[in-house]
């Protein structure tokens, strides 16, 4: 605690004084944190003074709250772009990051609770710069950290406000800021040195130096072979520890072919509801998707499926939660990896089922973008339409697909070193009516009743973002996206993710 004060007062947080009959300060706590390493070691304890924000009033205590955080996509792409390009990765930490926000209201607070001054116990803290726990405090240090480092050079991506990138001649640096974790990729060790050395000018940050553990992701490499592999096993481990799982039988696939879940299989009664309330479904269906998320695209289907029932899951639905636990114990020390395609090209796969889920009668369409050979971008859901034919289906996929497969591009192209986002991105759908639709203004019995907005497809394939093939659904990657298959097909189209299982087994 007292560490934690002494950075507040280094940053000069609050002046003392006397308290304002006619203002009510805003309280504070103090909230204790056990960080730990990719082993699930504790690294060291942690105590933040945290301001009671939620007793702030807009328009008088705050106004703009919002502050952008990097996506997933873009670390992706930065890691594929690290693997092929040979990149140096390094990782900071900016300590007492929210403590640098300069704050533009007149906020009163209580003095900290045990550490009140003597003789001074009846005056407030006026906040000269954000602290945790304010509704604007997350903003308030993004406005600083951007302005800090565009003014050193540093230009931000229009299409992720967390990335920045700059050029020193034929040199160049990445730097991703996700909250207070700051990753760094340079194709120069002595530009990378000269940024530490800009933010730790401006900011008291920690040098962990070469990058191996973010985010709960695990980042290993083969400098030799320009691979890189993400994996979230410590991740896993502590998810299958906290459900009891840790010791479970080993389960080849995350769902079985011909598995189909509905809300007949919810419960009916109240003793079943009462039953079910006991089992922690939504917290098993969430961490299941934060793996989805970050490094594993072979759950997206599964977890869009169990995440339907969220509301009032039954029996069925979590024994189906548990045997995706029973994959993941089998496949937890899987890493997505990249480095495995000398063609530094972006392209895209879309797919859908017909008909698949089994209320609603709507199909489930779902989308994967590869880059240096590992998925970069995926997504699995359910299309908000009910689609009349296989046609329709698919061509709402590459709707889908399309709309990301422009923000991916954009993305790419605003950094400056990939050459082939010049060209259309390809995207490949495997029926061959939708393939045919998106290149001729033909209308078919088919597409008589898809929506307008679904022919932007047509429009972004003739402006040339975009160029839509045909491809064989043996080849189809993103077919797990969007249903069960039988194992050995599973197995196969995982595989061409980039899902792979040691450095042993990269090709």
């Amino acid at each position: 605690m007292e560490e934690e004060l002494d950075s507040m007062s280094k940053n000069k947080v609050w002046t003392l004084v006397n308290s304002i009959s006619t203002v009510k300060p805003i309280g504070c706590k103090w909230v204790y944190k056990t960080k730990r390493d990719a082993a699930g070691r504790i690294e060291r304890y942690k105590a933040r003074l945290v301001a009671k924000g939620f007793t702030q009033r807009e328009g008088i205590d705050y106004n703009d709250t919002f502050s952008p955080v990097s996506s997933k996509d873009s670390m992706r792409i930065i890691m594929a772009l690290t693997s092929h390009f040979d990149l140096e990765l390094h990782q900071m930490d900016v300590k007492t990051a929210f403590l640098n926000g300069d704050l533009q209201e007149d906020i009163y607070m209580v003095q900290p609770p045990g550490f009140v001054e003597r003789g001074k116990e009846h005056m407030v803290c006026k906040l000269n710069k954000s602290i945790y726990g304010l509704k604007q405090a997350s903003r308030q240090w993004f406005l600083k950290f951007d302005q800090v480092v565009t003014a050193h050079g540093f230009v931000e991506n229009k299409m992720d406000d967390c990335i920045y990138l700059k050029h020193k001649g034929s040199k160049f640096i990445f730097l991703v800021l996700y909250v207070d974790d700051i990753l760094l990729a340079s194709s120069d060790i002595q530009l990378l040195k000269e940024t530490k050395a800009i933010l730790s000018t401006n900011f008291e940050m920690k040098d962990l130096g070469e990058a191996h553990y973010v985010l709960g992701i695990e980042i290993t490499r083969d400098r030799k072979r320009k691979l890189l592999g993400l994996s979230q096993k410590g991740y896993i481990e502590r998810v299958l520890n906290r459900f009891n799982m840790a010791k479970c039988n080993k389960a080849d696939v995350p769902v079985n072919k011909g598995d189909k879940f509905s809300k007949d299989q919810c419960p009916k009664n109240e003793n079943e509801i009462e039953l079910m309330k006991m089992k922690p479904y939504a917290s098993l269906v969430g961490s299941i998707m934060y793996a989805n998320i970050c490094t594993r695209p072979d759950l997206a289907f599964i977890v869009g499926v169990l995440g339907r029932f969220q509301s009032n899951p039954g029996e069925s639905h979590w024994v189906a939660a548990k045997k995706v636990l029973r994959y993941m114990q089998k496949t937890k020390a899987y890493q997505l990896v990249y480095g495995r395609d000398d063609n530094l090209e972006l392209i895209g796969f879309t797919d859908s089922d017909l008909a698949g889920d089994v209320d609603e009668r709507k199909s489930t369409g779902g989308y994967i973008f590869m880059l240096n050979g590992g998925a970069i971008s995926w997504k699995s859901a359910k299309q908000t339409i009910v689609s009349t034919s296989t046609m329709e289906a698919e061509f709402v996929a590459c709707f889908e697909g399309m709309k990301q497969a422009v923000w991916l591009r954009n993305f790419v192209a605003e950094m400056k070193i990939v050459d082939s986002v010049k060209r259309p991105l390809k995207m490949f759908c495997d029926n061959n009516a939708a393939v045919f639709f998106s290149k001729n203004n033909k209308r078919t019995s088919a597409s008589r009743l898809m929506d307008v907005k679904f022919l932007k497809v047509r429009e972004m394939v003739k402006k040339g973002e975009i160029e839509i093939l045909h491809l064989s659904t043996e080849k189809m990657i993103a077919d797990p996206l969007t249903k069960a298959l039988p194992n050995n097909v599973f197995k196969a189209h995982v595989t061409r993710m980039g899902i792979l299982e040691a450095f042993d087994k990269w090709e």
